[in-house]
């Protein structure tokens, strides 16, 4: 489908402040993250002087991100570059960015299916959409790992013509409140990283490390590469509160001794500096669900789940031989929905099954809500950039 450019004019581009430069920039909550958001045409083509600007925006290397927009966290400091789409089939491209609080590298090998739940709102934002009825539905491509989502917008009229409508009923776990659904269907998220779904040819591995001896693992990767063990094996509950977790030194040691080494096996080389694969562990549900998780991200535990993570730990539960499989059976032939637990609540995913394959996934399908926080300009040093419509000629605001 292919849908028409907003015929209302976008907001000016990059221009100088000053000593600083002033980049257009709208700061987004997508499902139980948030970030700035930049149009491709106003950031730097070179990727190290896009990074620069990112890093500037969000305030890092610094732990507290005093100096920019980063909320001290790793779920509040990622951004997004959002462009229209020349590819036939596909309406917009999204670039997801994960930076660190306190590291001066720009991860955009990544996906993040939160963000990608304001993308399309963000689009039409910022004029590089136009909303065509009561629902919106634009395919994105996520630049990070090809994949492509459907992804559909409430935007009924109005006084002033059609909008985002940002408030309704729906609710997600991780966020206050409702708001208006906005559903996302992964076309084909299998391998997204790894370039297969279960990239070590297993559907389990053990893996041997320091303290344990032996660990039986799952290395998968459905939208996000993961790397699943049951809690117990590690002589844990699964249950423990997310801040127990992140003071639980023991734990950490054996998760990053694990995950370096099933990086090697997952066709990742030396994992050290990336933030993939993450680690999960796995338990019996509590609260009804399906299957009980425990996220990091990958050295903080995250106080939900990703959107990607969830999707990618329900299909591990569906194949038979993971480590998930032998915790949660899941009925269902034609198609699935996996409840997974977090310390937050719960994650329902839908799962489209292959019937001619045991364990294949055709589809994948999900709620989220998003929200513009702000729309305005992010100040940053303006000796970061020079845009080419001033490298002629300064403007001043």
């Amino acid at each position: 489908m292919s849908l028409a450019l907003s015929p209302q004019a976008p907001a000016a581009g990059p221009r100088r402040a000053g000593s600083q430069l002033a980049v257009p920039c709208w700061f987004m909550r997508g499902g139980t993250s948030k970030g700035p958001f930049f149009r491709a045409d106003d950031l730097p083509r070179d990727p190290a002087a896009r990074d620069s600007i990112l890093l500037a925006a969000m305030g890092s290397p610094d732990p507290r991100q005093i100096d920019g927009m980063g909320g001290a966290h790793p779920l509040t400091s990622k951004a997004g570059i959002v462009s229209a789409s020349e590819l036939r089939g596909v309406d917009l491209e999204f670039q997801f960015a994960q930076l660190q609080p306190d590291s001066d590298q720009v991860d955009t090998t990544p996906n993040c299916g939160n963000m990608l739940a304001a993308v399309v709102p963000f689009a039409i934002e910022s004029g590089l959409l136009a909303p065509n009825s009561d629902v919106t539905t634009a395919r994105v491509l996520t630049l990070n790992t090809g994949m492509v989502a459907e992804i559909s917008v409430p935007t009924p009229a109005g006084e002033f013509g059609r909008h985002v409508e940002y408030s309704g009923n729906a609710s997600i776990d991780g966020v206050p409140g409702t708001a208006a659904a906005i559903t996302i269907n992964f076309l084909d998220t299998a391998g997204s990283v790894c370039g297969s779904l279960l990239p070590t040819g297993n559907a389990r591995d053990t893996v041997e490390i320091n303290g344990l001896g032996t660990v039986e693992v799952t290395c998968i990767d459905n939208g996000m590469p993961l790397i699943i063990v049951n809690a117990a094996h590690l002589h844990r509950t699964g249950q423990e509160s997310v801040g127990a977790l992140n003071e639980d030194g023991e734990l950490k040691e054996r998760l990053e001794a694990l995950r370096l080494s099933c990086g090697t096996l997952m066709g990742l080389g030396d994992v050290t500096a990336k933030n993939y694969p993450k680690m999960t562990l796995v338990s019996p549900p509590a609260r009804g669900g399906t299957i009980n998780t425990r996220s990091f991200i990958p050295h903080v535990c995250h106080e939900s789940i990703g959107v990607l993570a969830a999707v990618t730990a329900a299909t591990a539960c569906v194949i038979k031989g993971t480590v998930a499989h032998e915790i949660a059976e899941v009925q269902g032939v034609g198609s699935a929905i996996v409840s997974v637990e977090h310390p937050s609540g719960e994650f329902s995913v839908q799962l489209g099954l292959d019937p001619a394959r045991p364990g294949g996934v055709a589809k994948s399908g999900l709620l989220r809500t998003a929200r513009l926080i702000m729309a305005g300009d992010v100040m940053v040093p303006a000796h970061l950039w020079t845009p080419p419509a001033l490298s002629s000629k300064e403007q001043d605001l």
